[in-house]
Formats: structure tokens, C-alpha cells, sequence
């Protein structure tokens, strides 16, 4: 019998990094997240799903024109794709540490991607819930997706990277 496990947004970061001017990197977030994963044990061993979404409409970077920009036609086009979605075909894990492989759709483009996980443990919190903390990382070609506005610079440099690197640290929720 499989196992749920929800996501618990007030604890979980789901960020995005991309260089500008190739000097510096800007960091982004999605205000709005889901996710949920499927396990035929206790553990995250025997991972047999995992799908998250994010809403377009809300990513935020501290920085709202910035964040306008993000959501216009220019990249997400959050209007006509409100939503960008993963979802695994594969997981191979070691110990803690493992692949995490799967399709990512942005802006209506789907495309493989595989992510490094690392489970970092599985407790019962104060309120008996079980929980799972596991981080993920990874990198994608935002022009792969769509997302091919560019600019350059009088001097030559490119203002945005075309490498976006994926972080997030996430709790998920076993479901009774």
C-alpha cells in the first residue's frame, strides 16, 4: 500500500539562482508550491512518485519590477502558463544520497531533467507527525524551456545567465 507525503510550505524553500551581468547571482522564489510524493515504505527508499508545481504568478525575487518582468511574455508568460510542474520517472538513492530524474514543464515545453537528493532524516515531531526533510539541487537551460529574452551589455556581458541552478530544502508530511 503506498504512502503519501504532502509538502509543508511553511517549512520548505524551493529557490531558483541565476547569474547577472555574470557577476553576481539573483535569487528567486515561488511564493505558492505543492508537492506531494508517494513511498511503498516509511522511508524515501522505495520512492515511487513525486510531483510538484509551482504558480508562475507568484515568483519573487525582492525586486518587483524584476518580478514583473519574470511573469511577462518575456519569461514564464505567467498568464498563459501559470503553472510549471516536475514529475519523476525514476529515483535511485544510496544511503542518503541519490538521482532524482523526471520531466519539467515550463511555459508549455517539457523537457528531462535529474536532480541530486539528499534525505537528511525522517522524525516524529511534537504533534506525532512523521516527517521527512530532503534537499535537492540541480540546473536547467532556461532557453531549452522558452525563456529566451537576453540583453547584453555596452561592454559585451550577458545581463542574464542562461544556467538557472535548482535549491530546495523541503518537509514533507506523511498522510494517515
Amino acid at each position: 500500500m503506498a504512502i503519501l507525503w504532502k509538502i509543508d510550505p511553511a517549512h520548505s524553500e524551493v529557490e531558483f539562482k541565476v547569474r547577472h551581468l555574470m557577476i553576481t547571482t539573483v535569487t528567486g522564489t515561488f511564493e505558492k508550491f505543492d508537492a506531494e510524493a508517494e513511498t511503498e515504505t516509511e522511508d524515501f527508499s522505495t520512492l515511487k512518485r513525486v510531483e510538484f508545481t509551482a504558480d508562475t504568478g507568484t515568483v519573487f525575487t525582492k525586486n518587483k519590477d524584476r518580478d514583473d518582468h519574470l511573469r511577462s511574455a518575456d519569461f514564464f508568460h505567467a498568464e498563459e502558463h501559470p503553472t510549471l510542474r516536475f514529475v519523476s520517472n525514476d529515483f535511485q538513492l544510496s544511503g542518503d544520497k541519490g538521482k532524482l530524474s523526471g520531466e519539467m514543464t515550463i511555459r508549455g515545453t517539457t523537457k528531462p531533467i535529474t536532480l541530486d537528493v539528499e534525505i537528511a532524516g525522517i522524525v516524529v515531531d511534537p504533534y506525532g507527525q512523521t516527517k521527512a526533510g530532503i534537499s535537492l539541487s540541480g540546473k536547467l537551460s532556461r532557453k531549452e524551456f522558452g525563456l529566451t529574452w537576453d540583453a547584453v551589455t555596452e561592454a559585451g556581458s550577458v545581463v542574464v545567465s542562461d544556467e538557472v541552478r535548482l535549491v530546495a530544502e523541503v518537509q514533507m508530511v506523511k498522510q494517515s
